[in-house]
Protein backbone atom coordinates (compact mmCIF):
# COMPACT_ATOMS: atom_id res chain seq x y z
CA UNK A 1 0.00 0.00 0.00
CA UNK A 2 1.69 3.18 -0.64
CA UNK A 3 2.09 5.97 1.42
CA UNK A 4 -0.10 8.28 -0.14
CA UNK A 5 -3.04 6.21 0.36
CA UNK A 6 -2.23 5.69 3.56
CA UNK A 7 -2.80 8.89 4.37
CA UNK A 8 -5.80 9.38 2.57
CA UNK A 9 -7.50 6.34 4.06
CA UNK A 10 -6.34 7.56 7.57
CA UNK A 11 -7.71 10.57 7.31
CA UNK A 12 -11.12 9.71 5.52
CA UNK A 13 -11.30 6.82 8.87
CA UNK A 14 -10.72 9.48 10.79
CA UNK A 15 -13.55 11.87 9.18
CA UNK A 16 -15.94 8.81 9.24
CA UNK A 17 -15.29 8.31 12.72
CA UNK A 18 -13.43 4.95 12.16
CA UNK A 19 -10.66 5.57 14.58
CA UNK A 20 -9.21 1.85 14.58
CA UNK A 21 -8.78 1.39 11.33
CA UNK A 22 -6.86 4.84 11.22
CA UNK A 23 -4.33 3.57 13.87
CA UNK A 24 -4.54 0.26 12.05
CA UNK A 25 -4.42 0.36 8.93
CA UNK A 26 -0.67 -0.95 8.26
CA UNK A 27 -1.67 -4.00 10.50
CA UNK A 28 -4.90 -4.64 8.53
CA UNK A 29 -3.08 -4.53 5.44
CA UNK A 30 -0.24 -7.13 6.68
CA UNK A 31 -2.98 -9.30 7.93
CA UNK A 32 -4.76 -9.18 4.57
CA UNK A 33 -0.82 -9.91 2.93
CA UNK A 34 -0.56 -12.81 4.93
CA UNK A 35 -4.29 -14.65 4.59
CA UNK A 36 -4.56 -13.71 0.87
CA UNK A 37 -8.25 -12.13 1.65
CA UNK A 38 -10.38 -10.95 -0.68
CA UNK A 39 -11.37 -7.31 -1.01
CA UNK A 40 -14.99 -8.45 0.38
CA UNK A 41 -13.23 -10.58 3.79
CA UNK A 42 -11.01 -7.36 4.09
CA UNK A 43 -13.67 -5.23 4.34
CA UNK A 44 -15.96 -7.50 6.38
CA UNK A 45 -12.15 -8.09 8.95
CA UNK A 46 -12.35 -4.02 8.80
CA UNK A 47 -15.72 -2.84 9.82
CA UNK A 48 -16.84 -5.94 12.02
CA UNK A 49 -13.20 -4.88 14.19
CA UNK A 50 -14.37 -1.41 14.18
CA UNK A 51 -17.81 -2.33 15.14
CA UNK A 52 -16.09 -4.64 18.24
CA UNK A 53 -13.69 -1.39 19.58
CA UNK A 54 -16.84 1.01 19.34
CA UNK A 55 -19.07 -1.07 21.36
CA UNK A 56 -16.04 -1.54 23.83
CA UNK A 57 -15.71 1.28 24.01
CA UNK A 58 -19.83 2.15 24.61
CA UNK A 59 -20.04 -0.63 27.29
CA UNK A 60 -17.11 0.66 29.33
CA UNK A 61 -18.62 4.50 28.96
CA UNK A 62 -22.16 2.42 30.04
CA UNK A 63 -20.33 1.28 33.35
CA UNK A 64 -18.48 4.22 33.90
CA UNK A 65 -22.18 6.18 33.88
CA UNK A 66 -23.80 3.28 35.80
CA UNK A 67 -22.79 3.91 39.02
CA UNK A 68 -21.87 0.37 39.89
CA UNK A 69 -20.26 -0.34 42.93
CA UNK A 70 -18.43 -3.21 41.36
CA UNK A 71 -18.32 -4.99 37.99
CA UNK A 72 -18.85 -8.48 39.25
CA UNK A 73 -20.60 -10.85 37.33
CA UNK A 74 -22.02 -14.09 37.24
CA UNK A 75 -19.12 -16.51 36.56
CA UNK A 76 -18.06 -14.91 39.97
CA UNK A 77 -21.18 -16.08 41.95
CA UNK A 78 -20.86 -19.30 43.89
CA UNK A 79 -24.02 -21.10 43.39
CA UNK A 80 -22.62 -24.13 45.18
CA UNK A 81 -23.02 -22.18 48.19
CA UNK A 82 -26.42 -21.21 47.87
CA UNK A 83 -27.88 -25.03 46.56
CA UNK A 84 -31.47 -23.99 47.18
CA UNK A 85 -31.01 -21.35 44.51
CA UNK A 86 -31.68 -22.57 40.81
CA UNK A 87 -28.63 -21.34 38.76
CA UNK A 88 -31.23 -21.93 35.42
CA UNK A 89 -33.75 -19.38 37.14
CA UNK A 90 -30.76 -17.00 37.43
CA UNK A 91 -29.73 -17.88 33.73
CA UNK A 92 -33.05 -17.13 32.51
CA UNK A 93 -32.48 -13.62 33.86
CA UNK A 94 -29.33 -13.40 32.33
CA UNK A 95 -31.35 -13.43 28.92
CA UNK A 96 -32.31 -10.06 29.74
CA UNK A 97 -36.07 -11.18 28.09
CA UNK A 98 -37.44 -9.32 30.81
CA UNK A 99 -35.16 -6.12 30.25
CA UNK A 100 -36.05 -6.56 26.53
CA UNK A 101 -40.38 -7.01 27.98
CA UNK A 102 -39.48 -3.30 30.07
CA UNK A 103 -40.59 -5.83 32.90
CA UNK A 104 -38.87 -5.98 36.49
CA UNK A 105 -37.05 -8.29 38.35
CA UNK A 106 -37.06 -9.18 42.55
CA UNK A 107 -34.18 -11.04 44.46
CA UNK A 108 -35.41 -11.62 48.05
CA UNK A 109 -33.37 -12.88 50.83
CA UNK A 110 -32.02 -12.16 53.75
CA UNK A 111 -28.17 -10.02 54.11
CA UNK A 112 -25.28 -11.66 52.63
CA UNK A 113 -26.45 -13.84 50.16
CA UNK A 114 -25.55 -12.36 47.14
CA UNK A 115 -28.65 -10.43 46.27
CA UNK A 116 -26.71 -7.07 44.94
CA UNK A 117 -23.96 -9.58 43.20
CA UNK A 118 -26.94 -11.43 40.84
CA UNK A 119 -28.86 -7.87 40.87
CA UNK A 120 -25.16 -6.25 38.95
CA UNK A 121 -24.51 -8.91 37.33
CA UNK A 122 -27.40 -8.66 35.30
CA UNK A 123 -26.69 -4.59 35.22
CA UNK A 124 -23.56 -5.37 33.77
CA UNK A 125 -24.70 -8.06 31.21
CA UNK A 126 -27.46 -5.35 30.30
CA UNK A 127 -25.17 -2.48 29.73
CA UNK A 128 -22.82 -5.14 27.39
CA UNK A 129 -26.09 -5.60 25.22
CA UNK A 130 -26.71 -2.05 24.72
CA UNK A 131 -29.45 -0.80 27.52
CA UNK A 132 -28.66 1.62 29.65
CA UNK A 133 -28.00 1.58 33.41
CA UNK A 134 -28.52 3.07 37.01
CA UNK A 135 -27.32 1.95 40.00
CA UNK A 136 -28.96 3.30 44.02
CA UNK A 137 -29.62 1.97 47.05
CA UNK A 138 -33.28 3.08 47.89
CA UNK A 139 -32.18 5.33 50.71
CA UNK A 140 -30.07 7.01 48.52
CA UNK A 141 -32.28 7.52 45.71
CA UNK A 142 -35.53 8.81 48.00
CA UNK A 143 -32.08 11.51 50.11
CA UNK A 144 -31.52 13.02 46.70
CA UNK A 145 -35.27 13.35 45.59
CA UNK A 146 -35.81 14.93 48.87
CA UNK A 147 -33.46 17.68 48.26
CA UNK A 148 -34.59 18.33 44.87
CA UNK A 149 -37.90 18.57 45.92
CA UNK A 150 -37.09 20.75 48.65
CA UNK A 151 -35.33 23.17 46.17
CA UNK A 152 -38.37 22.75 43.38
CA UNK A 153 -35.88 20.85 41.48
CA UNK A 154 -37.90 17.01 41.61
CA UNK A 155 -38.94 17.00 38.10
CA UNK A 156 -35.21 17.41 36.91
CA UNK A 157 -33.72 14.65 39.74
CA UNK A 158 -36.40 12.55 39.09
CA UNK A 159 -35.27 12.34 35.03
CA UNK A 160 -32.28 10.73 36.63
CA UNK A 161 -34.13 7.35 37.47
CA UNK A 162 -36.56 8.21 34.94
CA UNK A 163 -34.09 7.57 31.94
CA UNK A 164 -32.05 4.52 32.07
CA UNK A 165 -33.61 1.52 30.46
CA UNK A 166 -32.02 -0.40 33.51
CA UNK A 167 -32.76 0.91 37.26
CA UNK A 168 -31.71 -1.01 39.78
CA UNK A 169 -32.25 0.02 42.90
CA UNK A 170 -30.51 -1.69 46.31
CA UNK A 171 -31.37 -2.64 49.62
CA UNK A 172 -35.17 -1.92 50.07
CA UNK A 173 -36.47 -2.45 53.38
CA UNK A 174 -33.21 -1.87 55.41
CA UNK A 175 -34.83 1.69 56.24
CA UNK A 176 -38.34 2.56 57.20
CA UNK A 177 -39.60 5.47 54.93
CA UNK A 178 -42.01 8.39 56.20
CA UNK A 179 -45.28 8.66 53.88
CA UNK A 180 -43.95 11.36 51.76
CA UNK A 181 -40.51 9.45 50.64
CA UNK A 182 -42.51 6.44 49.97
CA UNK A 183 -44.79 8.38 47.90
CA UNK A 184 -41.50 9.66 46.00
CA UNK A 185 -40.44 6.08 45.63
CA UNK A 186 -44.07 5.04 44.47
CA UNK A 187 -43.67 8.16 41.53
CA UNK A 188 -40.38 6.83 40.01
CA UNK A 189 -42.43 3.00 39.98
CA UNK A 190 -45.51 4.32 38.52
CA UNK A 191 -43.81 6.57 36.24
CA UNK A 192 -41.62 3.90 34.98
CA UNK A 193 -44.29 1.06 34.73
CA UNK A 194 -44.31 -0.18 31.37
CA UNK A 195 -41.47 2.39 30.08
CA UNK A 196 -38.27 0.48 31.86
CA UNK A 197 -37.20 -2.12 33.55
CA UNK A 198 -36.22 -2.44 37.23
CA UNK A 199 -33.69 -4.55 39.11
CA UNK A 200 -34.29 -4.38 43.24
CA UNK A 201 -33.33 -5.74 46.37
CA UNK A 202 -34.95 -6.71 49.29
CA UNK A 203 -34.46 -8.28 52.70
CA UNK A 204 -37.98 -8.19 53.47
CA UNK A 205 -41.01 -10.45 52.01
CA UNK A 206 -43.76 -8.49 49.62
CA UNK A 207 -45.86 -9.27 52.45
CA UNK A 208 -43.52 -6.49 55.25
CA UNK A 209 -43.60 -3.37 52.39
CA UNK A 210 -46.37 -2.06 54.35
CA UNK A 211 -44.07 -1.72 57.55
CA UNK A 212 -40.90 -0.52 54.76
CA UNK A 213 -43.24 2.24 53.40
CA UNK A 214 -45.25 3.23 56.07
CA UNK A 215 -48.41 2.79 54.60
CA UNK A 216 -50.66 -0.73 53.28
CA UNK A 217 -51.99 1.34 50.85
CA UNK A 218 -49.44 3.31 49.20
CA UNK A 219 -47.26 -0.09 49.78
CA UNK A 220 -50.18 -2.10 47.76
CA UNK A 221 -49.87 0.15 45.07
CA UNK A 222 -46.26 0.41 44.48
CA UNK A 223 -46.39 -3.54 44.41
CA UNK A 224 -49.38 -3.49 42.05
CA UNK A 225 -47.19 -1.44 39.66
CA UNK A 226 -43.83 -3.13 40.15
CA UNK A 227 -44.94 -7.17 40.05
CA UNK A 228 -47.39 -7.12 37.10
CA UNK A 229 -44.56 -7.72 34.92
CA UNK A 230 -41.94 -9.28 37.25
CA UNK A 231 -39.54 -12.11 38.14
CA UNK A 232 -39.06 -12.65 41.39
CA UNK A 233 -36.08 -14.72 42.88
CA UNK A 234 -35.97 -15.73 46.44
CA UNK A 235 -32.63 -16.69 48.04
CA UNK A 236 -33.16 -18.47 51.42
CA UNK A 237 -29.38 -19.67 52.47
CA UNK A 238 -26.51 -18.35 54.88
CA UNK A 239 -24.14 -15.25 54.12
CA UNK A 240 -21.32 -15.09 51.85
CA UNK A 241 -19.88 -12.43 54.32
CA UNK A 242 -20.48 -14.21 57.69
CA UNK A 243 -18.97 -17.13 55.90
CA UNK A 244 -15.76 -15.33 54.92
CA UNK A 245 -15.44 -13.63 58.61
CA UNK A 246 -16.11 -17.42 60.16
CA UNK A 247 -13.30 -18.64 57.95
CA UNK A 248 -11.04 -15.86 58.95
CA UNK A 249 -11.74 -16.21 62.57
CA UNK A 250 -10.96 -20.49 61.84
CA UNK A 251 -7.76 -19.28 60.14
CA UNK A 252 -6.49 -17.07 63.33
CA UNK A 253 -7.66 -19.47 65.70
CA UNK A 254 -5.51 -22.24 63.98
CA UNK A 255 -2.24 -19.57 63.80
CA UNK A 256 -2.81 -19.32 67.74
Amino acid sequence: MNELATKRIRTTAAKLGLPHLATELNSFARRADATTLGYLDFLDLVLGEELAVRDERRFRQGLRLSKLPHHKTLDDYDFAFQPELDPRKVKDLATLSFVEAKANAALLGSPGVGKTHIAVALAVAACRAGFSVYFTTLDDMVRHLKTADAIGNLARKMHTYLRPGVLVVDEVGYQPLERAEANLVFQVISKRYEKGSIILTSNKAFSEWGQVFGDEVLATAILDRLLHHCDVLAINGPSYRLKNRLAAIDNDADVV
